[in-house]
């Protein structure tokens, strides 16, 4: 091997090393964030039936019960304001500080892309 290559093959090996030495606590923190988040959802009291603000957007904890409610697949975890679609409770951006039932509904309903 000649001196050139061992040289930049040892330069491109340190740019590595210190790219991967920055780039790790960025991801050890992006990975915390989520658990932070996650922990952060099942904090959230759950919305109420007979808040006012969910009342009157007709919300309810069980979407089939919904009187007036038209699409048969519409359902909180489904809409494009509810935080997390895997979780039974989550937070909803309609109603802030508040975990909504994935199972639920409510007339604001817009579905999610």
């Amino acid at each position: 091997m000649s001196k050139d290559k061992a040289t930049t093959g040892r330069r491109s090996l340190l740019k590595l090393a210190a790219t991967g030495t920055v780039a790790w606590p960025g991801v050890t923190t992006l990975i915390a964030s989520s658990a932070a988040l996650g922990r952060q959802q099942d904090a959230l009291p759950h919305l109420r039936e007979d808040d006012p603000q969910a009342r009157e957007l007709s919300y309810t904890h069980d979407a089939e019960s919904a009187e007036s409610r038209s699409n048969d697949s519409a359902y909180c975890h489904n809409c494009r304001f509810f935080a997390d679609s895997s979780a039974q409770w989550a937070g909803c951006d309609l109603f802030p500080g508040k975990a909504v039932n994935a199972d639920g509904w409510c007339n604001s309903w817009v579905g999610s892309q």
